[in-house]
């Protein structure tokens, strides 16, 4: 018993009463001058550390160690974490009234947090559970919705769940592989052949003596150009002007003269789509006419030059095709430089074609320029009849043209469609409720069968669970099994402690008090 009564003697704090009343006094000297400093205790702080240093023996490790269990939370005979802090800072947040256990406790880590592992403000840390909480719903897999093999060995019936999910997760990878696949087709023109039905006719109005405008009085005919697609599906009818680019018909010149022998039409970007192309002239004799129809291609088509036409077979084509055509033939005749990949020698027909005996594959796009030509108009010749047993007649012709595929169509508005998505996603939402809503049962049914089977081990084992969550979630550290006995708090050091702990309250309430007064004065 005479151990601990020595050490409070030793280390409470009176062999330095006399240091103390000393700042004291200067400190009334310095307010009464208004030279008063509102850190009275910095002065106190700083002759007490260096006290502490000049002391020796163990009295010296002795406050070491204190100051160290203070100001970094180290209990004696734990080596120091971090240098003490400045001097005159305060040594810890204020305690509970008197009488009250102290702040500062044995074995508790105390050291200053990171400052991004502070914890937020309310407010922020609402805001963080809200993002926290939608971020997870987004974050939600194909795995959250698998059942743990407890359940399943608890519930056999379960398997049946785990097949569905089996087929789902291939059918979900099927459909996404057709996603794709469906991207790139589109990526690609998708034509079809189709014929264009051409009907060319004419009427012939016979002059009328008797007619009372100028134009009865005069004989015309009028020529009649339509067409129509055969077997045509769709229910949206294209306009017969779509399929073209221009549409010139060339009359007789000798009869219309130089001027008024041509009849045109040009596509342009405001151009109305028509059905039918009509031309009304005066006379009453047959005319010899010659109608040209420039096709319109998307994408656009050339006619490629003659010598190249018989080397790849082809007449008229795109020009990704083109190239496409001269890239088999390259591969077809090995003409690719063994060497150099990016290379092709040429052989006798590219040498006359392209003029050079060998060439880069990417210059062959800049050197087609020169050969490609636009495609040959659709040339029909045609008589125009003043015959009247000739006014039924009607010739027809048939064009093929290209087409936009309609499963295009179909195909995009599946790309689109969002109809389903959302009973999908509505559809998984019900699963990962009812998946967490299993959890949770059987953690719940984990907890009543292990209480049934031992109720006081079992709350043993919680109530320690528990209190190992609490101090994580407070960041407390301890030794629950040293602080749980009477001799740890019989050491020197706690006498030490408990007069640290006092001499901070003192200060801090002295510090409130002439902050009180300085305000009433003011």
């Amino acid at each position: 018993a005479a151990q601990p009564n020595a050490s409070l003697e030793t280390h409470t704090g009176l062999d330095r009463a006399e240091p103390i009343e000393k700042e004291r006094e200067k400190e009334r000297e310095s307010r009464k001058s208004g030279k008063w400093s509102r850190e009275p205790w910095r002065g106190v702080e700083e002759r007490e550390m260096a006290s502490e240093e000049n002391a020796g023996g163990a009295r010296k490790a002795t406050k070491s160690k204190l100051f160290e269990f203070l100001v970094h939370g180290v209990r004696p005979g734990m080596p120091s974490g971090a240098r003490m802090p400045h001097q005159g800072a305060p040594m810890g947040p204020p305690g509970p009234p008197y009488g009250g256990s102290p702040t500062v406790r044995p074995g508790i880590t105390n050291q200053p947090m990171e400052t991004n592992r502070k914890r937020p403000a309310p407010s922020q840390q609402q805001m963080q559970v809200v993002q926290n909480r939608n971020r997870n719903t987004k974050r939600r897999k194909m795995a959250d919705k698998i059942l743990p093999q407890r359940i399943r060995e608890l519930v056999p019936e379960s398997q049946a769940y785990m097949d569905l999910l089996a087929f789902e997760r291939k059918l979900d990878q099927t459909i996404m592989r057709k996603r794709v696949d469906i991207q790139e087709a589109l990526k690609r023109p998708m034509k079809q052949k189709r014929k264009l039905r051409l009907y060319i006719s004419n009427t012939f109005n016979s002059a009328k003596p008797d007619a009372e405008d100028s134009e009865g009085s005069i004989a015309s005919w009028e020529l009649r150009v339509e067409g129509k697609l055969l077997e045509d599906p769709g229910k949206m009818k294209r306009k017969f002007s779509s399929f073209f680019k221009s549409l010139v018909i060339e009359l007789d010149k000798d009869l219309y003269g130089p001027d008024n022998h041509l009849v045109e039409w040009h596509r342009t970007p405001t151009t109305q789509e028509t059905d039918g192309f009509q031309v009304k002239r005066p006379g009453d004799v047959n005319v010899r006419c010659t109608l040209l129809l420039m096709l319109d291609y998307q994408p656009p088509q050339f006619k490629l030059d003659a010598r190249l036409a018989r080397l790849l077979g082809i007449h008229t084509q795109s020009r990704s095709s083109i190239i496409q055509a001269l890239w088999q033939y390259v591969k077809t005749n090995k003409l690719q430089d063994s060497h150099d990949k990016e290379y092709i020698n040429c052989d006798k027909y590219f040498q006359q074609i392209f003029d050079c005996p060998r060439l880069k594959f990417s210059e062959i796009p800049q050197r087609l320029t020169n050969l490609l030509l636009p495609p040959d108009p659709i040339v029909i010749n045609h008589i125009i009849s003043v015959d009247p047993n000739d006014q039924k007649k009607t010739a027809c012709y048939d064009i093929d043209v290209e087409v936009e595929d309609p499963l295009k169509a179909q195909m995009s508005s599946f790309l689109l469609s969002t109809a389903n998505q959302q009973e999908i996603a509505s559809l998984d939402n019900k699963i990962h409720e009812t998946i967490e809503s299993i959890n949770q049962l059987k953690i719940q049914r984990d907890f009543m069968l292990s209480f049934s089977r031992d109720p006081k081990g079992y709350i043993q084992d919680w109530l320690k669970s528990q209190s190992r969550d609490l101090k994580l979630m407070t960041d407390v550290a301890g030794n629950p099994e040293e602080e749980r006995r009477a001799e740890f708090y019989h050491q020197p050091w706690s006498q030490e402690a408990v007069s640290r702990y006092f001499y901070c309250k003192i200060q801090q309430r002295r510090q409130e008090l002439e902050q009180a007064l300085a305000l009433r004065n003011t």
